[in-house]
């Protein structure tokens, strides 16, 4: 097929905080060292910058004061500074212990950070990027990586618009546009299609253990001004989720009183979500339920009754740590932020973590370019191992593997031992084997869950919960999610563990209907948050998330 052309240095994919940051230090090194700019532009699947950015958010201004030191001078969207900081033990639906500030992970600190809307955040980010001449296609997603003949990867061709449901151009087709570039940076977020091409087409986790991850859900509220504790922020850890042998955490945050765009608005935001470890074994689990209870467990309802939902989603976190880290560099690009897995579980942050490795790979893709472009600077690897993020990942290496193989209660324990007191002295590394995805036990083996029904008040189901994620597809077009097999949900996994698809996807995209030996599997493609939960957990590796037409997917305004 012929395809419009378009040729510059530097691609991103993905305008979240690792892109957008690639993108700015890329400009400011050619700035500061008064060269000719390198001609850069970000690719950005959502209908514009931030539409499918989704965390907490407690972010840490480390990498940002790198990045801009003067950003507090600036209308930069990061005001409320966390004032305190509590984490709770919730040992049943009604009781909590306080965990106290001695005993808690050195990790879990957070003085001097701050509660944001990473949204927010993105798209200040990308102002400044457009500033400094970066040009952003936000509505275009990536679909397909293009090589050479000597194997480097020399850009990405988008997704093709105006195809219908059998892949048949319609009346408004146009072709997707090849993107070529010297240097190709893959910051697509958690579980990235094509930073998951990419691993396996160059073995980049070679002698590596699996990658783990976690589902994130959140809901922004807005609550009654006397129920309002600004820059209060809470983590718990223990109900519901231990109630099924599970691990994760929950959080709830307090925002700045005029949280939303509205300046002019007297309304005060809290952030609320549950964090669900996906190597759950209990197929009956729904984490969307799990969320649902864990808000009316008297520690988060004190905050939320008589209060509104203004927004939902989900998205997939990135969790295995440095141990699970793959190559991020190879011929012709770079896997950079949560695309390679660069957050800090134990500080339950990646903004920070994916800004810098985002800024170490321009100072990277400026050195070789510098250097005659000839993809023989070994930049970025030397630039991460010598860097302040490859020492925070270090202490954090063991976070996840000790939780896994521990429980959340005895391996927070552990992690504490190790960060609070053993230091450096700590010097082994905990492996962790199995596949989020081979967790799950037989249906034989577990009980069901019985999810009491939604309140309306603080408990909601999965439809009312989608509508406020702003999530819209074009109906007529492929479906983006695709099966290898698509008689293997009847025929294997719901004798053997229920087609837990039907359970894990917070948005009702999967449904098994029909009468016992007519049943089958429907994908309703068009609720996808595009959290890439069944890409991750389904227990055959059978379902494969691509991107849908560039600009769907949810629309998050704030999160």
């Amino acid at each position: 097929m012929e395809r419009e052309c378009m040729e510059f240095d530097v691609v991103i994919i993905g305008a979240g905080p690792a892109g957008l940051a690639a993108a700015c230090q890329l400009m400011l090194i050619a700035k500061q060292q008064k060269k000719p700019p390198p001609n850069v532009c970000v690719l950005e699947k959502g209908a514009e910058v931030g539409a499918h950015i989704l965390s907490g958010a407690v972010f840490e201004t480390r990498a940002l004061d790198e990045l801009f030191p003067d950003w507090e001078h600036t209308d930069a969207p990061i005001v409320s500074q966390v004032a305190e900081n509590h984490l709770y033990w919730l040992t049943n639906a009604n009781n909590h212990l306080v965990v106290p500030e001695h005993l808690a992970p050195d990790s879990m600190n957070n003085d001097g950070n701050y509660i944001i809307s990473l949204g927010l955040l993105c798209r200040w980010l990308a102002k400044q990027a457009e500033q400094l001449g970066v040009e952003i296609f936000p509505g275009f997603a990536a679909s397909d990586i293009c090589y050479d003949s000597s194997n480097a990867v020399t850009g990405v061709i988008t997704s093709d618009m105006g195809r219908d449901k059998q892949g048949k151009p319609k009346a408004t087709f146009e072709a997707g546009i090849e993107l070529k570039a010297k240097y190709t940076i893959f910051a697509e977020g958690s579980r990235g299609h094509l930073g998951k091409q990419l691993i396996a087409h160059y073995h980049l986790d070679n002698n590596k253990p699996p990658q783990h991850y976690a589902l994130g859900i959140k809901e922004l509220w807005k609550i009654p001004a006397k129920q309002h504790q600004e820059g209060l922020v809470i983590h718990g850890t223990g109900f519901p989720l231990s109630e099924s042998d599970s691990t994760g955490g929950s959080f709830l945050y307090h925002l700045e009183g005029n949280r939303l765009e509205d300046q002019n608005s007297e309304e005060h935001y809290v952030a609320v979500g549950l964090i669900v470890d996906l190597n759950y074994q209990n197929p009956y689990l729904s984490p969307f339920d799990e969320f649902q209870r864990m808000k009316h467990h008297p520690v988060f309802a004190q905050y939320l009754h008589g209060g509104e939902r203004i927004t939902y989603g989900a998205r997939a976190i990135t969790k295995g740590g440095l141990s699970s880290l793959p190559r991020q560099q190879f011929h012709g690009g770079l896997l950079i932020g949560c695309d390679a897995g660069t957050l800090n579980f134990g500080k339950i942050k990646g903004s920070h973590t994916a800004m810098k490795s985002g800024m170490l790979a321009a100072q990277a893709i400026h050195d070789e370019l510098t250097a005659g472009f000839a993809h023989t600077v070994p930049g970025y690897e030397r630039l991460f191992h010598d860097s302040w993020l490859y020492q925070e990942l270090h202490q954090s290496r063991n976070v996840g593997a000790n939780i896994h193989k521990y429980g959340q209660l005895f391996g927070g324990v552990l992690t504490s031992i190790e960060q609070n007191w053993l230091k450096d002295r700590a010097t082994w590394t905990l492996p962790d084997s199995l596949p989020d995805h081979l967790r799950l036990k037989p249906l034989a083996k577990c009980k069901p869950i019985a999810y009491p029904k939604p309140d309306g008040m603080l408990s909601f189901d999965k439809p009312s919960s989608l509508y406020l994620s702003g999530t819209q597809h074009e109906e007529n077009q492929p479906c983006h999610l695709v099966l290898s097999d698509p008689m293997l949900p009847i025929t294997s996994h719901l004798a053997e563990n229920g087609e837990p698809s039907q359970y894990y996807c917070p948005a009702g995209v999967y449904e098994i209907v029909g009468d016992a030996g007519q049943q089958r599997l429907v994908i309703n493609a068009a609720n996808c948050l595009h959290c890439k939960t069944c890409d991750i957990k389904d227990p055959s590796q059978n379902i494969t998330w691509r991107p849908p037409e560039g600009g769907g997917g949810p629309n998050y305004p704030n999160m």
